[in-house]
């Protein structure tokens, strides 16, 4: 998306904490990277979240910016709040509903309040799928003129290209890349992987991914430990190249419980890997049941062994259909230039 505000000649100003991602700065030199001090996802301290307002007023009232896009939960409540005091107009898009919203209670309804109050500052409000643009509106937590989905952050479909590579050598490996957090449905698959080991031998179970330990679903490393004493469910820890794992891997496994658009599966599917996740918002809207890979119940390890021993019956020519289907369906809807100019789109008109 940089690139694309670039290419028409747009000056950018990203503000965001300085951390490991912000080697973009590399490749866009004229960018002016502004770092914040007080943007904390996980905090619940109403003291330091009004120490970001003001930081954010600080910053936007120096830029003097003709368009602001926010990206997550408070900045898109507390800049949304800033621009609004400042008379500049302001996009926020909404990276996925998260733990509040998956399970609900005081900070779930808190976080709808105040979503509630701040989405009347924005010009738009993005949503990465469908489903969460839909329970905005139910809710009445946006105008209806104000909501637009587009189909996540989209996905480099020629740095995740297809391999010609033999997936596995006399067994299959299926594999779960993510953030390891319940929410993520690791404990479904561990319990999958229990049951169709019974049925099936010659089968692999991959993990990739770290535990965020600020995140208040992540795993208890006793748990990781209990699961790789099984030997055939591997933990491979945290790549921040996954394209080989993907290429050595038979189907990824997604069981979240929910997603913005469910990124693991979509970088595999642009592989042609055939893809098994929940149907539940951000994930249905990649994976189409039996063509691309196979939907399954949220919450239910049943159901996903199930599936994955459905995967075990196809043949490679039925395997090699679902992985080309899916590489279709992400260079026509999930390509991030596309996504990208669809952002761009949006805010020109602004």
């Amino acid at each position: 998306m940089l690139r694309a505000f670039f290419d028409k000649n747009y000056k950018v100003t990203v503000l965001a904490p300085v951390d490991e991602f912000i080697r973009y700065t590399e490749d866009f030199q004229e960018i002016d990277h502004i770092g914040l001090q007080y943007l904390d996802r996980d905090s619940v301290n109403p003291f330091k979240d009004l120490r970001l307002l003001f930081e954010l007023y600080g910053h936007y009232r120096r830029i003097k910016p003709d368009l602001i896009l926010h990206y997550t939960v408070k900045p898109n409540i507390y800049g949304g709040m800033v621009s609004y005091i400042l008379h500049v107009p302001s996009i926020a898009v909404v990276t996925g509903l998260g733990y509040p919203f998956i399970h609900g209670g005081l900070a779930g309804k808190m976080t709808s309040l105040l979503y509630r109050f701040s989405n009347r500052f924005h010009r738009r409000v993005i949503f990465e799928n469908q489903d969460d643009l839909q329970l905005f509106l139910l809710n009445k937590m946006i105008k209806p003129d104000k909501g637009i989905s587009i189909k996540g952050c989209g996905v480099d479909i020629n740095y995740y290209h297809p391999v010609d590579q033999l997936a596995s050598n006399g067994s299959v490996t299926f594999t779960f890349i993510g953030r390891l957090l319940y929410d993520k449905g690791i404990r479904e698959f561990i319990e999958a992987a229990q049951q169709v080991k019974k049925k099936k031998k010659q089968v692999k179970f991959w993990l990739i991914g770290q535990i965020d330990e600020e995140n208040p679903a992540a795993i208890r490393k006793s748990d990781l430990v209990d699961w790789v004493k099984d030997p055939d469910i591997f933990y491979l820890g945290s790549k921040e190249d996954v394209r080989p794992y993907i290429a050595k891997s038979d189907c990824i496994v997604l069981p979240s419980y929910r997603e913005a658009i469910a990124r693991s599966l979509t970088e595999a599917m642009s592989m042609g890997k055939p893809v098994i996740g929940t149907d539940t918002a951000g994930v249905r809207e990649a994976v189409i049941d039996e063509e691309n890979g196979f939907l399954v119940n949220v919450k239910d390890p049943n159901s996903l062994a199930m599936a994955m021993l459905r995967f075990l019956d196809l043949s490679v020519e039925e395997r090699k259909a679902m992985g080309i289907n899916g590489r279709r369906k992400v260079v026509e809807e999930f390509d991030d230039q596309k996504i990208a100019n669809q952002i761009l789109s949006i805010a020109e008109a602004l």
